[in-house]
């Protein structure tokens, strides 16, 4: 596995990479534009058990990296796009951010001893004045050339990290960053992608739902909800109710719009299903579809978000004897920590 870790200066990235090292026996890897010195081993020959690696270029660092793919590597001075792009080539590299609001990491670089760490290079000396630290942080962000906010917006993972280190740490713990699922998605992972891409094709004005249907995990259909064919979409005034704005459960029975499931269960057709189909849907089915899943022969269904429904179609499914249970992916995105008042 490898590991990228960006962010803003100050931020915390050094530390997530320390707890890396410290807690599952990752490998520091380290970009040097100088050359090593000529008494150092080539990249290829440095041993394992060596704490940390130096290569003179992402190349080089990629192609050790690919030879050793089965142990733990982290980087945290990614210092472009284009060399982040070269690292993502990779299935077995995962990237993560740290941020933290610009006057904390004002306060940790005044309380912290200065760092030799390469995108810190640029960096004023200590004691320095909080625009002279700003001026730096938003070039550290924004070059057009340089700037870390281009990579941080690509991370699966993204820290705000307001915390002391120990805090910062068990947070880490439970977001279980070696989890393969990350790498490369599961078949729940999957399928519920391919629901949500699908729910973008929604022209409900209630809401966006998808849903795919699959036997031996292969995609038999897909569906997402609005008005049906030949009809004006509902986001151009097609369905009254639903552009009526009333609530969830209300005047269903004037509400023209085919809901996600209902769809993909009509272009799959009963043939296709047989016993053995599953359906994935970012929303869990209301009382009226699962009705429809049942009859149909669907064994098991599998889904994503909550809906007002959900103890109803639990009974109908159950009786029916399908399946039913919410897939939870590894937590990802936006992560907050809470505030601490000192960071040591």
């Amino acid at each position: 596995m490898f590991i990228g870790v960006c962010g803003s200066a100050y931020a915390g990235k050094e530390t997530v990479a320390d707890y890396l090292v410290q807690q599952y026996g990752f490998t520091r890897l380290t970009l040097n534009e100088t050359p090593a010195p000529a008494t150092s081993a080539p990249s290829s020959q440095i041993p394992l058990e060596t704490s940390r690696h130096h290569f003179a270029s992402a190349t080089a660092l990629l192609d050790f990296v690919t030879t050793h793919w089965r142990e733990r590597w982290v980087v945290d001075d990614i210092p472009s796009l284009a060399i982040l792009d070269l690292y993502a080539r990779r299935p077995f590299f995962l990237l993560v951010s740290v941020d933290a609001p610009l006057l904390l990491r004002y306060q940790r670089f005044l309380t912290t001893p200065s760092t030799s760490h390469p995108s810190y290079h640029n960096l004023p000396h200590n004691p320095c004045p909080l625009e002279a630290f700003a001026s730096f942080s938003d070039t550290h962000l924004y070059d057009s050339t340089s700037g870390q906010l281009p990579l941080m917006s690509r991370a699966t993972v993204r820290i705000l990290n307001t915390a002391t280190d120990k805090s910062l740490y068990i947070t880490l713990d439970k977001l279980n960053l070696l989890n393969p699922d990350r790498l490369r998605p599961s078949w729940d992972a999957y399928f519920m992608s391919l629901a949500s891409l699908a729910a973008q094709r929604s022209n409900c004005m209630k809401r966006r739902v998808g849903c795919v249907v699959v036997r031996d995990r292969r995609v038999i259909s897909t569906g997402y909800n609005g008005t049906p064919r030949g009809l004006l979409n509902c986001g151009e005034g097609g369905c009254g109710r639903c552009n009526a704005g009333q609530g969830s459960g209300e005047g269903l029975a004037t509400c023209l719009c085919l809901h996600a499931e209902e769809n993909a269960l009509l272009e799959a057709g009963r043939e296709r299903l047989r016993e053995g189909a599953v359906l994935y849907c970012d929303t869990c089915p209301c009382l009226t579809c699962s009705i429809k899943i049942v009859q149909v022969g669907i064994s098991e269904v599998v889904y994503s978000q909550e809906y007002s429904m959900d103890s109803m179609t639990a009974t109908v499914l159950r009786e029916g004897g399908v399946r039913l249970r919410q897939f939870v992916p590894p937590e990802g995105g936006l992560i907050r920590l809470e505030k601490a008042e000192q960071y040591n």
